[in-house]
């Protein structure tokens, strides 16, 4: 009776030991939370914070499982963001200025590069030196209602007539296969093809965006959430941006391994190029700012000002309600 006894309580403190376990294990599922974030283009080094935050580890430390998704072809990642089928995306401050004009509750949690490094570009032979050599050119873009609304802001200001571009639809289309064919200049990122066409010994025409009005050193690209995840789930908010922040971070101080967690996440990209760009990029994401991902009112004022003076947004946005640095690390750890 007594060997019977001790066998019942053996039985039954393993039972409550294999059930602790059982409780532990779906705790740590439960704690585990997954969320997906939505690139604005296919993967490139604007993107590297993302996927050495995932790859060191720093999602998972924060208790999510982080989905990295590209956008389908003529995609709005904002569109998607404010339907809630999304948690975060890669999007940029003039799509969430025009996005928060037509009523999408979007907002900016970080911005990824601090100054505006994009540019009309085209082949020096074109002689394009200006928004007024745009007229009876062709204009290669991905779409986007924002993109049409600048070039024609900017060709405005030099008293150039929009209506004689040529404006070519490409999607996520090859520069270099398609700029001196297909069109004649593009929206380009100089992090990116600026550094490809150095690498080719392509000469380029740049018109840098930030030149052309102060107004137009805007934050590109930018991290994006809505304002429902923002008010109803605080903590995976918080939780991302602080892996993100140490994803960048860690991209700044080591470029070259970031590079290297790039090319294994998305080994068919141009690896000599993610090399150079993630070099020449990794001092540009913070800048001179005093830490990664910070943003300034003004910046979204001025921009949003601008914006509504040439008549690109028919409702003007309060800025400080399209961004927010509640979620950046405090003192920038």
């Amino acid at each position: 009776m007594k060997n019977l006894r001790k066998i019942l309580v053996t039985v039954f403190s393993a039972s409550i030991l294999m059930t602790g376990c059982g409780s532990a294990e779906n705790a740590s599922t439960e704690e585990t939370k997954k969320v997906k974030v939505m690139l604005d283009w296919f993967p490139n080094t604007n993107h590297t914070g993302i996927y050495a935050a995932k790859e060191k580890g720093f999602y998972k430390e924060a208790g999510l499982d982080v989905e990295i998704v590209e956008p389908g072809e003529g995609v709005s990642a904002d569109q998607i963001l404010a339907s809630g089928e999304i948690d975060f995306a890669v999007s940029h401050q003039e799509n969430i200025t025009h996005a928060r004009s037509a009523g999408l509750p979007v907002v900016s949690i970080a911005a990824i590069i601090q100054e505006n490094t994009s540019a009309f570009a085209s082949l020096k032979e074109e002689g394009i030196v200006s928004p007024e050599d745009f007229e009876g050119k062709r204009y290669g873009g991905w779409g986007s209602p924002t993109e049409e609304a600048v070039i024609r802001a900017v060709m405005n200001q030099d008293d150039a007539d929009f209506d004689k571009v040529d404006y070519v639809t490409l999607g996520a289309t090859d520069f270099f296969k398609s700029i001196g064919r297909d069109t004649d200049f593009q929206w380009i990122f100089e992090g990116w093809d600026g550094i490809e066409a150095k690498r080719q010994g392509v000469e380029l025409n740049y018109i840098y965006l930030k030149d052309l009005d102060p107004a137009l050193n805007y934050y590109t690209p930018v991290l994006a959430a809505s304002e429902s995840k923002i008010k109803k789930e605080k903590d995976v908010v918080g939780a991302f941006m602080q892996a993100t922040a140490q994803g960048y971070e860690f991209a700044i101080e080591s470029p070259d391994e970031a590079a290297d967690i790039l090319i294994k996440h998305v080994p068919e990209i141009n690896k000599e190029l993610v090399k150079e760009s993630q070099k020449w990029l990794s001092k540009h994401y913070k800048g001179d700012a005093e830490q990664w991902g910070i943003q300034k009112e003004e910046v979204w004022d001025r921009y949003a000002d601008w914006m509504y003076d040439k008549k690109l947004i028919e409702e003007n946005i309060e800025p400080s309600e399209a961004y927010t640095n509640e979620f950046l690390p405090k003192d920038g750890k």
